[in-house]
């Protein structure tokens, strides 16, 4: 299956790409909040300074006098380093100041402060103009006071409170980073907790899924069952098929060898005769074929979900042994069995199934007249059932390669087999956490072939 990428990340990334977008759309708030708060700042003191020096003003003997109180200008000298210009003046005489400094493009009126924004000796300035009668004599005269600072100390506190929205906003952005990771991990925690759930399943164990789920996952959840319960279906009828087609294939197979066993006895033609014997064989293969397929499904369904009784070696040895007695005797082969109680913790007919397989492939690549010898001993911590052989042994190739499945040795051509026998007694074995040994007797030729298994 292809994957998408995870969705964890995705998530994370989402929720990151917006955290990344508040915190600009924030910083970019803050930056603009923080200009706006340092230049009403210098407004209100430009606006104080020129209203304290107007009130100042005053008439003597009909003229109009002005004392520049300090204050005024100690005020504008708490914003910062900035240059400070003023100009005074009555009617359209100039009383103090500076004369080229800019008129407001707007004149105030009487009591009104207004602000204005100019160039003034190669420096941007902010200014601040107030207008106020001065009766000198019985003339009125309009006085008009202008206080103008230079912008560097707001741009410099507008830069230093800028840079603390941007460190604010960086911050605020690696904790909602955290934030997203730890919510998408939380969010993603029901889902990954069902698919470890289901992860811890044999192949066998379709029962349904029984645990909380928040709401959005109860779709799933109920997809998950619904495909279980087909899926156990399926494997029943799978099971029901393959043990009924076994049946239905041996029985007439068992019906044509028996009619080509008469014919073979009632016919006295030689070719005739080895027709027969031929079609006897290809009865006999595929008899032991479709059995031993049956064997091999068998395995193959339970060995998943293991029903594990304390079960001896020994009994099960002597239970084969037995069976197979009849067998062994058609070809005079004498087994040998030496037995001492070996417990492990399995399934006994898995168990009896895996012996069963080796003892009989033991039998039946032995020549007439020999002796297969069937030892079962407990050593460091293992159970053991050993069948050696005198037969052709396991070949020339790596004895490994003969568990898989319809692999057989070179040296066994002539002799009825389906290449399963061992494959079977290894997936017993494996399911049961033990393996299976395949060597050489210690003395003589043939095969010793051990079920290893942990001992309980």
């Amino acid at each position: 299956m292809t994957g998408t990428g995870s969705i964890g990340r995705k998530l994370t990334l989402l929720l990151a790409g917006v955290a990344a977008l508040l915190s600009l759309l924030s910083w970019a708030m803050v930056n603009g909040l923080a200009k706006q708060a340092a230049e009403r700042t210098q407004d209100n003191v430009l606006a104080a300074s020129a209203t304290t020096i107007a009130e100042t003003l005053r008439s003597e003997q009909g003229e109009v006098r002005l004392e520049l109180p300090y204050s005024a200008f100690s005020m504008l000298g708490a914003i910062g380093e900035d240059r400070v210009f003023y100009r005074v003046t009555a009617g359209e005489q100039m009383l103090t100041g500076y004369e080229d400094l800019p008129l407001p493009s707007d004149p105030p009126s009487q009591g009104q402060v207004v602000f204005d924004t100019a160039q003034f000796s190669g420096e941007a300035i902010r200014m601040a103009s107030v207008s106020r009668v001065i009766f000198a004599g019985v003339q009125a005269v309009p006085v008009t006071v202008t206080m103008a600072q230079t912008r560097n100390g707001v741009s410099a506190i507008t830069s230093d409170l800028s840079q603390l929205a941007a460190f604010l906003s960086v911050m605020f952005f690696l904790v909602a980073v955290a934030m997203s990771a730890f919510a998408a991990q939380t969010s993603l925690k029901p889902l990954n907790e069902i698919a470890a759930a289901v992860a811890r399943r044999g192949p066998s164990d379709l029962r349904p899924l029984r645990r909380e789920a928040p709401t959005e996952l109860a779709p799933l959840m109920t997809s998950l069952n619904r495909l279980m319960d087909r899926l156990g279906q399926s494997i029943r009828r799978s099971e029901d098929f393959i043990a009924e087609a076994a049946h239905r294939v041996r029985t007439p197979l068992a019906t044509v060898r028996a009619q080509a066993e008469v014919a073979l006895r009632t016919t006295d033609d030689d070719a005739e005769k080895q027709r027969l014997r031929r079609i006897i064989r290809a009865v006999d293969e595929s008899s032991r074929s479709a059995g031993q397929l049956l064997d091999h499904a068998t395995v193959a369904y339970r060995a998943e979900d293991l029903s594990r009784h304390p079960t001896d070696l020994a009994d099960i040895a002597r239970k084969t042994v037995d069976g197979l007695e009849p067998t062994a005797a058609m070809k005079d082969i004498y087994i040998k069995l030496d037995t001492a109680p070996a417990t492990v913790s399995g399934d006994a007919v898995l168990l009896e199934n895996a012996f069963r397989n080796v003892l009989d492939n033991a039998i039946k690549y032995s020549p007439e007249d020999t002796t297969v010898t069937v030892r079962v001993f407990v050593e460091n911590g293992y159970a053991r059932a050993a069948v050696v052989d005198e037969g052709p042994g396991l070949g020339d190739g790596p004895a490994e390669n003969l568990t898989e499945r319809f692999r057989r040795g070179r040296n066994t051509e002539g002799i009825v087999g389906s290449g399963l026998g061992l494959t079977i007694a290894s997936d017993v074995l494996r399911a049961h956490g033990g393996h299976l040994d395949l060597g050489q007797p210690t003395k003589g030729k043939g095969a010793c072939v051990t079920l290893v298994l942990p001992s309980s």
